[in-house]
Order: structure tokens, then sequence, then C-alpha cells
């Protein structure tokens, strides 16, 4: 009835589940203060007692109505205090948990499945600490506390009562494993569609490019069709076990009324007790049947959490404490493989010196972007070692270790905030003249001076400037972090050639006193290289300067040759 791993993710919240059912128990002994003094009223109006004597119930009646309206204050007092730490402390914990796992891809979890159990996950697995567990404790004590004192009233309906009471648990473990199922099955369908919306909405250019976004619409619309069929078993399961836990309760409740009558009427019980085990017999059932009805807001929220339980048990990158010295970066002897079948680096050497440009190159899937995943730490090695300094890359520090690295890819995220602001994120002390330099080196100086300047908003995703330009901006920010290594993935993919020639220039005078890492398909991007590593199906097949590697007549030289025939095609 409990997860433990759902449990454990309150941390020091529990003390205030245990005082919310502190405060549901008294409420509940005010509640049957209540009723006791309508008895006790009842009894003297019977008896026709002096007005003064009524006094007596009237002040208890009022004392339980003081105490229970302020217990179920205070109780959702308390349940909003749980509710807002534990919202908060999870959220916390995912923030901390993506951060630790840094570069690192969570598995199995797109973009869009990790907001929505980050935001609205945390929500429904609120709903299962600050409404399921207090109801949980408190549905598990007060038949007992109720027991207790009608006991010593009319034992057999107290007994009654009592035995009745487990069939809405049993009845709520009877639907528990289909409901598991049917919850677990509606995080899934409504994850999915969410990523299908979020990959419609994305590609919605290219949807109508193409004029393929009838067919899209289709599928979102068999995607929302199976989610609502998920949704509509989430309800009916929920009403059918809320009818079962119904007939539990009221055909108990009625039972235990039944053998109150008959007390009175064939077992010397008197009428008022019989009155008072009538009054109080529904109390047995409606924690119960308040917890029952938790239990589906339970099931919604724990198969949330079993999502955030899988996040923060993802396992952290390994890093350790030492510090960059020497910056030369290796790769020794490096095997890596994705799914532990196919290799896709197969003992990869390579070697990047504290000052120079070194480049890899190769044709598409030959393993050049996972050796810059080795290279930031995102992935590591099967077998062999990444040394920085001659120290392993899992000894270091990450936070020093990312103090000295730049990496500029085609997808560097630019930040929907203001152009001077996007460059103080990379280095809080620029200034205005750094950050002109840094745009000139880019070819993009004119253009930001001529739309808005460095107070220019950049949209979200950047949508106010084009491809090329929001690369060069990347790159523009990332030269003001003057960092000791710079690994540039790509980084001019998107940019018309004679802005990439400038940027070519700039990075080739960056290598002279920087350890500059250069990828690219783009061949002529890389001759002016200190050291060329050509790859082909993951292992390093040539290594040299351009004028070498030509000269070898091989891969390299080959695919150099090509690219450039077909580059004076086009041109022509």
């Amino acid at each position: 009835m409990i997860d433990k791993e759902l449990f454990r993710l309150i941390g020091k919240n529990k003390k205030y589940i245990f005082i919310a059912v502190f405060l549901q128990v008294i409420g509940l002994i005010a509640n049957v203060g209540i009723t006791a003094s309508i008895c006790w009223a009842i009894y003297l109006a019977i008896n026709k007692a002096e007005s003064l004597n009524y006094l007596y119930p009237a002040i208890c009646a009022v004392v339980g109505i003081i105490t229970r309206y302020a217990m179920t204050r205070l109780n959702g007092n308390i349940k909003d205090e749980l509710g807002r730490n534990v919202k908060k402390d999870l959220r916390e914990k995912t923030y901390d948990k993506i951060v630790k796992l840094g570069v690192r891809s969570t598995d199995g979890m797109s973009m869009a499945g990790l907001t929505q159990v980050s935001m609205e996950g945390v929500e429904q697995l609120d709903l299962y600490f600050t409404s399921y567990l207090p109801q949980f404790f408190f549905a598990m004590l007060a038949p007992i506390i109720l027991f207790v004192i009608c006991v010593w009233i009319d034992w057999r309906a107290s007994l009654v009562l009592l035995a009745c009471v487990p069939l809405i648990p049993v009845s709520i473990i009877a639907v528990s494993k289909y409901a598991k199922k049917i919850f677990a099955k509606y995080w899934g369908k409504y994850t999915s569609m969410g990523d299908k919306f979020l990959d419609s909405v994305q590609g919605l250019k290219e949807l109508k490019i193409f004029k393929a976004d009838e067919a899209q619409h289709g599928k979102m619309n068999e995607s929302a069709e199976e989610f609502r069929k998920i949704t509509m078993k989430v309800l009916v399961m929920q009403l059918a076990s809320t009818t079962i836990m119904d007939l539990v309760a009221y055909g108990g409740a009625g039972a235990g009324i039944a053998l109150s009558i008959c007390g009175a009427a064939f077992w010397g019980l008197s009428p008022i007790y019989a009155l008072f085990m009538s009054l109080v017999a529904v109390e047995f059932f409606l924690p119960l049947r308040a917890f029952g009805s938790a239990f589906h807001v339970a099931m919604n929220g724990a198969s949330a959490g079993k999502k955030i339980i899988s996040l923060l048990d993802t396992l952290d990158p390994v890093w350790g404490d030492e510090h960059v010295e020497d910056r030369t970066i290796a790769l020794d002897n490096v095997t890596f493989s994705y799914d532990g079948k196919r290799d896709v680096l197969k003992g990869i050497n390579m070697t990047f010196p504290e000052k120079g440009m070194t480049a890899i190159v190769g044709e598409s899937g030959c393993g050049k972007s996972t050796v810059v995943n080795m290279l930031v730490g995102a992935l590591r090695p099967q077998s062999g070692e990444v040394t920085i300094g001659g120290k392993s890359l899992e000894s270091l520090s990450r936070e020093n270790y990312y103090s000295h690295l730049a990496v500029v890819s085609y997808n560097t995220y630019i930040f929907n905030q203001t152009v001077r602001k996007n460059f103080t994120l990379a280095n809080k002390t620029v200034t205005d003249e750094q950050i002109y330099s840094a745009l000139e080196k880019v070819n993009l100086a004119e253009f930001i001076k001529e739309n808005g300047g460095f107070d220019k908003v950049i949209s979200e995703d950047a949508n106010n400037v084009s491809g090329g330009q929001k690369q060069r901006l990347a790159l523009a920010v990332n030269l003001v972090a003057d960092k000791d290594i710079y690994v540039f993935d790509e980084a001019t993919s998107n940019i018309d050639v004679e802005s990439e020639a400038i940027i070519m220039k700039n990075i080739k005078a960056l290598s002279t006193d920087k350890s500059v890492i250069v990828i690219s398909h783009r061949l002529a991007n890389v001759v002016p290289s200190d050291n060329i590593y050509y790859m082909e199906n993951g292992e390093v097949k040539e290594s040299g300067t351009h004028v070498s590697l030509m000269q070898n007549k091989k891969g390299y030289e080959k695919l150099f040759t090509t690219q450039k025939q077909l580059e004076e095609g086009y041109t022509i």
C-alpha cells in the first residue's frame, strides 16, 4: 500500500505527514465528542431535565466544534506546507540530477517526457504525499480508536464494525495491480502524445513544405484517441472501485446500526447508547472511504514518481577532485560501443597538444562525434582511457575541467536574452569592446550594430536570426570565454563561404596559444591544421599534416580530392 522508494523521496518532510495524522485523530475525537454531546442533550430532553443542565452538552459541543474546525484548518495548513516543501525538494532534486548528468543524456527520457515528469509529474506526486499518505495512516488508526471508544458501549456492534472495515482495503488491493498497469499505460500514452506534439510543432515548417501536415495531423489524432481510451479506462476503473467501496462502507455501517437497534430492543442496551452507536457507525468507514478515493490519485502519482525515481537513480558520470595542470589531451587505446555489440570506436589513439590546431575528419558515421563526446565527458570508454595531462578524465573535478573547456557545435544554444547577456553568461567581466571584437572575428559585428546593438533580444531558439548568424553568435560568445581548450564540432556548417573563411582564419590564430580541436566534414577548413586524424569505421587510418596526407594518396587524399571536385563542379 506504501511504496518505500516513493516514501524516501519525502526526506526530512516526513514529520509533516505524522503531524497531519495527529491533527486528524484529534479532529476525529472532537467529532465523536460532538456526537456524544448531541446524544447527551437528547437524553436530557427525554428525561425533561432542567434548562441549566443543557449548558454542559452545549459547552462540550461548542468545544468539539471549535476543536474540529481548528484541527481541519491546521491540517490544511500542514498539508499545504508539506506539498510546497515536497514540490520544491523534488524539483531541486530533479534539476540537480540533470545538472549532475551534465552533457550526458537521460536514458529513455525525451525532452517532452522530461518536462512532463518534472512539472506535472511532481504535481501528481505532491497529491500522493499530501492526500494519500496522511489518509493511509489515519485510515488505519481511526477504526481502532473508534473501537476502543465504542467497545465499552456495545461490544457486538463494535466487533462487527471493526470486522467490516478491512473489506475496503481488501477491495483496494484487489484492483491495485490492475490500477498500476492502467496508470503506467496512462503515463506512457501521455508522454508519448507530448513527444509527438512537440515533434509536430518543432517540425511544422517542414511538414508544410512537404505537404505532410495532414498525415501528421492524423497521427496526432490517433495518439489523442489512444490517450482518450486509456483515460476512459482509468475513469471506469475508478468508478467501479468507488462503487465497491461505497457498498462495503454503507453496508458495514448498516450492519452496525442494525446490531445497535437489536441491542436496544433485545439485549438491554440504552436507546441513547444505541443512538450514539448508530451515529458513530459511519465514522468507522469514512476514513477508509476517503483513503479509497485518494488511492486513485496515489496510483497516478506513483506512476509519475517511478519515472522521477528512474531519473534520480540514473548513475552519475564519474568525476574526481583533481585539477587540470598540463592541458595535453590523449585518447589511449579507446574502445566504445553504444549497444555492447558493435564497436563505434576501435582502439583509438589520439593526442591533442596544449597549443596548436588538431582536426578529426572522415565520412559520416566514422566516429568523430563519439570522440567529441569522449573529450567532454558525456561518454566513457568501455576500454582504454581519456587523459588530460596524464591524469585520467575520471579523476578530474568536472567543474575544474569545464573551466578550461569550450565546445562550439552546429546546435550550440543561444539563450532568450539580450546579446550582451549571452556574452556575460560566458564571461561576467566582459566589456563592450571585447564583445565587439569577438563579433568582428565571426563577421557579425555590423549585423548586430544595425539591428539593435548589444541590447538586441535573441528570441526563443534564436528564431529572429538566421541559422548561420546564430552559429556565429555562439562562436563569438565562446571566444570571449577565454578557455584553454576549444572544441569546434561542425561549428561552421551553416555559414556562408566568406564568413567561414574569416572564422577559420581566427580559429587558426586562436591555436597559437590554445588547444584547438576541429571536427569538420568540409576538409578545406582543416588544411591549416598542425595535425589531422582521418577516421574510417571507428578507426584512425591516417594522421599527419594536410601535405603529408595528400602525399600518402590514401583515404584522406581521395576524400579531399572528391570534395574539391564536387565544390568546383558546383561553382561552375
